[in-house]
């Protein structure tokens, strides 16, 4: 029982950066006309792994899955607990009290790996979207959107430490 509060606070944390992201996401849409990210397709994914495809040719252009964009949207504020839940066990739940910007962005920065060199390629996208018509464009989108989120980590474990 002992891990419960750290559960508690990288549940707090994760929840708080991914909707900083997410909300970054939202400014940039209407400022920049980028597009919004769409999550149905993680969910589309994880409905493809349940039946053991880690890879699947149609995840853009098939048949939709049940639910998919509300797993979709589960799924990427999970994820988002457990980057949190590294965070602290990286630096400690003292890091809470004295959050600090750079440790935070590491950690965001860090965290586009995981699109990088796991989603993208099972998407058939290739190693960081290499095999997309504009690899760098879909590089830079990826690295920003981490980068709020590690900026969303700072500002979520500052909102923290005042309480």
């Amino acid at each position: 029982m002992a891990y419960l509060p750290l559960l508690w606070d990288a549940l707090l944390l994760g929840i708080g950066a991914t909707l900083f992201m997410d909300l970054a996401g939202v400014a940039q849409h209407l400022l920049l006309r980028s597009p919004l990210p769409d999550y149905r397709f993680v969910g589309r994914w994880a409905a493809y792994l349940r039946q053991g495809r880690w890879r699947h040719a149609l995840l853009f252009n098939g048949l939709p899955k049940a639910h998919e964009k509300v797993i979709g949207w589960a799924l990427h504020y999970v994820t988002g607990v457990v980057f949190a839940l590294l965070l602290l066990l990286w630096q400690g739940r003292s890091w809470l009290q004295a959050p600090e910007l750079g440790s935070a962005l590491m950690v965001g920065v860090a965290t586009v790996l995981v699109p990088w060199c796991l989603m993208q390629p099972a998407w058939g996208m290739g190693l960081a979207a290499r095999h997309t018509p504009a690899p760098w464009t879909a590089r830079r989108k990826s690295l920003v959107a981490h980068g709020w989120y590690g900026i969303g980590l700072w500002c979520s474990g500052s909102l923290l430490a005042l309480s």
